[in-house]
């Protein structure tokens, strides 16, 4: 079954166009993004102006369009982080509704924990163990654990992700050693109390995975990320960005995501793989009405 899936998130939005199989294979047909910062607006002001939700509108509606002429049978428009945070996140709600013409799901920490563990295990090879997925996003970070039998059984939500964190604590650009410091406590404060059980594998997915993977390959322990962190600490993000190949947008806020990979990273006691699916895989299967044997519950 061709589906699509238009996932407005933190940093982007974007389409996925795919073929869906029955043996839980998801084949992309098109992928598309555009960056749009909602969840950078939404930390500096508190809430998203009429312009911007315009300009998400009209993106959306693009994407609708590509979808319906590329014969997709099923569709929808998933909210992830800006659909939850922030002042009046119905408006935005209301206008991709009406740009898209298709269902619009806000998605709860756990329903996008549960997706992102889903389509992460879908495109990975056979684990026969605990595994963990990790999602970075802008505005919440997910961690979740499963298996091939049951499915995800542990999913919990930390209410910080790359862009909050930046916003909230790594006002300059390298951040000065007070900032780096207070950035480290709240991930840590948003960590405490968390006791997930090692697993036997982790994923990670999400935007900031796939920057830090571009600066350390794409398996990395804490240390790993620790010597990014670094770098970013001691050079401005328009430099890293130029050396690295990562979007200046993305490199804004990824010492943020990198802060958050390093303490899972080290809460799970594994180091993270970059995973190849998430969030738009799993709502993919989801809309086909495939139950992979990631999303056996």
């Amino acid at each position: 079954m061709r589906v699509a899936v238009v996932d407005v998130g933190s940093n982007t939005a974007r389409v996925l166009v795919a073929d869906v199989f029955p043996d839980g294979r998801v084949e992309a047909v098109e992928e598309r993004r555009e960056r749009l910062g909602l969840g950078a607006e939404i930390a500096a002001r508190g809430a998203l102006s009429r312009d911007t939700v315009g300009v998400v509108a009209r993106a959306c509606k693009g994407y609708a369009k590509l979808a319906r002429a590329l014969g997709v049978e099923r569709a929808e428009t998933i909210v992830t982080a800006p659909g939850r945070q922030g002042r009046e996140p119905q408006r935005l709600v209301s206008a991709l509704s009406d740009a898209t013409r298709l269902p619009v799901r806000v998605l709860s920490s756990d329903e996008e924990g549960r997706l992102s563990y889903v389509g992460a295990v879908a495109r990975a090879a056979s684990s026969p163990g605990l595994t963990a997925v990790v999602d970075v996003g802008g505005g919440s970070t997910e961690i979740v654990l499963g298996d091939r039998w049951r499915g995800p059984v542990w999913i919990r939500s930390i209410d910080l992700g790359s862009i909050r964190l930046t916003r909230q604590y790594l006002r300059r650009d390298p951040p000065g050693r007070r900032e780096l410091r207070s950035a480290r406590d709240a991930v840590r404060d948003g960590t405490a109390g968390l006791e997930p059980s090692r697993p036997d594998r982790a994923l990670a997915t999400g935007g900031s995975a796939r920057a830090i993977a571009k600066i350390v390959g794409p398996v990395f322990d804490a240390e790993d990320v620790e010597s990014a962190v670094d770098t970013f600490t001691r050079r401005s993000s328009a430099k890293v960005a130029r050396a690295a190949g990562i979007h200046p947008v993305r490199a804004a806020s990824v010492l943020g995501g990198a802060l958050l990979l390093s303490e899972t990273s080290r809460l799970l006691d594994r180091p993270l793989e970059l995973a190849r699916g998430g969030v738009r895989e799993g709502a993919a299967l989801a809309l086909a009405g495939v139950q992979s044997s990631a999303a056996a519950a």
